[in-house]
């Protein structure tokens, strides 16, 4: 879906945006206010939209373009007077530590990188007709649950539940009680009165500034900010004048907007954190990285003297105490003369030799201009910068402006330029000597007596605040900040143990490292935690692969054979004797259904699995009456193994431990016995006693084994078969052995298998097979992967009114999933921001599953079902190929959802019909319209039984 992204930025930034950020001018607009104007968010909307229509589209009436596509955007421009450090590159561009708590994020990250994926999700939601997004630039809000369903309508507006004080401070959607969905009126920071006043009959959302818009929504706001009969923009607020005529009772009376349609929706386990002030820049910051305490979700083992302590892109060369609380530290070189305290922001400061004492709430910002100088600007940490240089409440480090003159021994006359506005006061000195900045730093914040530094003051040239963001050289400043990453880089590395370093997204750290020209990191000692050496290597990989080394290939088979291994660990130091368990002439009897995962699939994959736990909800099935997984197994006369697939006709005779430990090969059609075979006993790494031979264990045996297999399914079904069929031939060694396994142990047992196989997955195929019915299924962290089951009632499958809407269709197209799982577990291994964002929301996807069945919600159901399948594209843009879209597409208006079973890209398509005649329709199409020779509808039922081992 395309998605333009429209940003309102500085001026200063708007030429070297997309250079600096590495973004494509396409889907990047930037411009920012005409110079000297104030428009309002509402008439900055207007400005930004009509900048943007005359640059992409002129020839095209406005109705026209804002139709085409939906669009995000941000206001980011402003003075940023109350957070001035970074106020040359916009607040939205603010760098933003890494969360202690999360994986699969950037060194790099800033504050639009944040933002911005809640915003995609949000309009990859929102029905056709609401094209735009509009939201502030010095936010940041996070939600972890799944959004609701966005309705059609003209203006949809997000909001918080806050406690009454903090509402006092923001703008307030205020609904009706008996429809709180419905926009009653919006006030602007009311009172704590009007508030409780409101409370008996109202209920109120703060609002955090996402609002969407509809087209007709969008063209009236347009013509609200353009001066009547002119294409002239005039000042209007989007939220205290559209904002305040929207609603059933709005307080502005305008026709026009009191007719639309509003709804107010409160972001599921929203959070709102402002970046506003310098103040709020450390707090808002410090809220976030508190959010976790659990250690055990801590991935660092660095503890700070003290928690409020942010130190990024910088090198530091000073200890740091208990004492210096509140202090942030970007893009700076703060040497060992350096002596700090608390509530502090340092940026910008080049590599010095300075020997400077900062008193505590003084901030210093340095930033380069042209090609060598530099401005100095030091602030107080509530600075506001408002207010007449004359006036004793204009406030300026901290003290008063006129007695910061005073103390230095200057007055007004020594200033040129404005004199009603500190924003707009010349008084920050330029130097192009790096020696000579220390020292007019040191005399502007705490050595008013310093002689040289007032000289040096007094002829340099000075700037306004204004002029600063105005002048500064961005790129300067970005390739100061790159090069002191570059050294935070090798430090992270050489200090991985307490370092952030491996939960990095390390798909990224790979780029920066090739990038950086920085060497690859070290193979880490066997000591290590397993996690750690995965990803190590991995990292290893990538890098080589970027170096166009061909070498990268064995360090990733050394990241899947520490996969395996870790998993192996436990289940090797488990050792079986096999003991005949059965009659001479009994026969074993081993039978399962498949499954069909709906929501959640891929969250039960190693590694993901193990350091974030899986949720998935599948049911088992049975294909036209029967479970299509068999196996049987009875004694053989012959001391060897001799195993048979009716479906390959295919058979082998295996006399030997070599022959039996010979299942590595990818199509084998006896790799799975082979393997199971090996963990029941029947090799000498899981077998409690030794033996000379395969022979001589046999003997010991009592008998050798005829193991039969059958499956009644094509390969490549995407049912979970091999997974399964493993299962089903463990359960049944298991009962032909006396092994004592429960069906968990199965399970466990086929996990390790798929490792032994190299052909990796997950838990849930099997669990889904081995267990009957519908479940919820649900894992924690660690190696040791044993889901819970819930089991979930089964009435949308079984009731006369939904088991016929229930369609499986067999689509004649196979893909092999062993490929799709190398790449996506690749980025598993990497932290791949993108990819463990994907199965986080897969992730809580799988309970709104849960919870739409434990409901009886079969619209909700079927709706649901979709949305898995739109999730599943969006990791592996392979699962829908052309073939399976087009047979989709003929089906689709008939459908509540379907997608194609486990990896996708061909097997099975599993339909959801409307009703009983949509479900009719379906069948009549897709037989007589059937996509090639092999395709064809297969009757399926809910298996009730999962698993059965029998004996004759």
């Amino acid at each position: 879906m395309t998605m333009q992204k429209l940003l309102s930025l500085p001026p200063n930034l708007i030429n070297c945006f997309h250079e600096l950020e590495n973004v494509d001018h396409t889907d990047w607009f930037c411009t920012s206010d005409p110079i000297g104007s104030k428009l309002g968010s509402g008439g900055g909307t207007s400005w930004l939209l009509q900048a943007c229509h005359q640059e992409f589209a002129p020839q095209e009436s406005f109705s026209q373009w804002i139709r085409k596509e939906k669009r995000i955007l941000l206001h980011a421009g402003g003075q940023s007077r109350r957070l001035p450090g970074y106020a040359p590159s916009g607040k939205i561009l603010t760098p933003i530590p890494v969360f202690s708590w999360e994986r699969g994020q950037k060194l790099s990250q800033n504050l639009l990188s944040l933002q911005l994926p809640l915003y995609e999700k949000i309009m990859q939601q929102t029905p056709g007709g609401l094209n735009t997004l509009i939201a502030s630039g010095d936010v940041y809000i996070r939600s972890e649950k799944p959004l609701q369903k966005i309705p059609n309508v003209d203006v949809v507006c997000y909001g918080l539940w806050v406690n009454p004080s903090l509402a006092t401070h923001h703008g307030v959607f205020v609904s009706d009680r008996k429809n709180p969905e419905v926009l009653d009126f919006m006030l602007q920071k009311p009172s704590l009165v009007e508030l409780e006043n409101l409370s008996k009959s109202h209920l109120f959302l703060m609002d955090i500034g996402i609002w969407i818009l509809s087209d007709r929504a969008i063209e009236l706001l347009m013509k609200r900010s353009f001066k009547e009969g002119t294409k002239e923009i005039n000042y209007y607020d989007l939220y205290s004048d559209y904002g305040l005529a929207l609603g059933e009772h709005p307080k502005i009376a305008d026709k026009e907007i009191n007719e639309l349609s509003v709804t107010i929706l409160p972001l599921p386990g929203g959070e709102f954190y402002h970046y506003g002030t310098s103040r709020e820049l450390i707090s808002s910051t410090l809220t976030i990285q508190d959010k976790v305490r659990d250690q055990r979700q801590i991935m660092h083992r660095k503890v700070k003297p003290n928690p409020a302590i942010f130190i990024q892109n910088s090198i530091t060369q000073i200890s740091l105490s208990v004492d210096n609380a509140n202090l942030w530290i970007e893009n700076s070189h703060v040497g060992e003369g350096w002596k700090i305290g608390s509530c502090q922001i340092i940026t910008g400061i080049p590599e010095n030799h300075w020997n400077i004492s900062l008193p505590n709430g003084v901030c210093i910002d340095i930033v380069p201009l042209e090609e060598s100088d530099f401005v100095a600007r030091p602030y107080g940490l509530d600075d506001v910068f408002k207010g007449s240089l004359a006036c004793e409440t204009t406030i300026f480090l901290g003290k008063s402006f006129p007695q910061w003159m005073k103390e230095r021994g200057l007055s007004l006359d020594y200033l040129k330029g404005r004199k009603d506005d500190l924003q707009a006061a010349s008084i920050f000195p330029v130097t192009d000597s790096i020696e000579e900045l220390g020292i007019l730093v040191r005399w502007m914040i705490s050595e008013p007596q310093l002689e040289e530094g007032k000289r040096l003051w007094m002829k340099a040239e000075k700037l306004s605040a204004d002029e600063i963001s105005a002048k500064a050289n961005l790129k300067r400043l970005y390739a100061q900040r790159t090069a002191y990453r570059r050294n935070n880089w090798q430090e992270l590395v050489a200090n991985y143990e307490k370092s952030i370093f491996y939960q990095l997204d390390l798909q990224d750290a790979a780029t920066e490292f090739v990038n950086q020209n920085l060497p690859t990191p070290d193979i880490l000692k066997g000591t290590t935690a397993p996690m750690i050496r995965i990803h190590n290597r991995m990292l290893r990989a990538r890098i080589m692969k970027l170096h166009n080394d061909n070498n990268y290939k064995k360090e990733e088979q050394a990241a899947f054979q520490f996969l395996r291994d870790s998993l192996l660990g436990a289940v090797a130091e488990r050792k079986n004797q096999p003991k005949l368990n059965v009659y001479s002439d009994q026969i074993v009897w081993g039978r399962s259904p498949v499954r069909i995962d709906i929501a959640g699939g891929w969250t039960d994959t190693p590694p993901y699995s193990l350091y974030s736990g899986g949720n998935v909800v599948n049911f088992s099935i049975e294909l036209n009456g029967q479970p299509p997984l068999q196996v049987y197994i009875k004694p053989s006369k012959d001391f060897h193994i001799v195993l048979r697939s009716i479906d390959m006709g295919a058979m082998e005779i295996i006399r030997n431990y070599e022959e039996l430990q010979d299942y590595k090969k990818v199509g084998s059609p006896f790799s799975i016995p082979k393997a199971a075979l090996t963990l029941a006993g029947f090799a000498p790494i899981f077998s409690v006693e030794s033996y000379v031979s395969l022979e001589d264990q046999l003997k010991s045996f009592g008998s050798g084994l005829e193991i039969t297999l059958l499956a009644a399914i094509p390969a490549g079904s995407g049912l979970g078969t091999s997974s399964i069929l493993a299962s089903t031939v463990l359960g049944a060694i298991n009962d032909f052995c006396g092994l004592a396994w429960d069906k968990n142990d199965i399970c466990n047992y086929t996990l390790v298998l798929e490792q032994l196989l190299t052909t990796g997955g997950g838990w849930q195929d099997q669990y889904g097979g081995v267990f009957p019915g519908v479940k919820l299924l649900q894992s924690e962290t660690g190696f040791e992967q044993t889901p819970l089951i819930r089991w979930l009632p089964d009435q949308l499958f079984v009731q006369p009114d939904y088991r016929n809407c229930h369609l499986l269709y067999y689509t004649g197209i196979t893909r092999t999933a062993k490929g799709i799982l190398s790449e996506i577990v690749s980025s598993m291994f990497l932290n791949s921001g993108i990819h463990l964002g994907l199965l986080a929301e897969m992730k809580a996807h799988a309970l709104d599953m849960s919870e739409a069945i434990l409901r009886g919600d079969f619209n909700n159901f079927g709706h649901l079902i979709n949305k898995t399948w739109i999730q599943n594209q969006a990791l592996d843009s392979g699962t829908n190929p052309p073939a399976v879209k087009a047979i989709i597409d003929q089906i689709q208006d008939y459908t509540l959802g379907c997608k194609l079973p486990g990896a996708g890209g061909g097997g099975y398509l599993y339909m959801v019909a409307k009703n009983p005649e949509a479900a009719g329709k379906i069948r009549r199409i897709l037989t007589e319209q059937a996509p090639n020779p092999r395709a064809r509808f297969v009757e399926m039922s809910l298996s009730k039984e999962g698993l059965q081992v029998s004996r004759s």
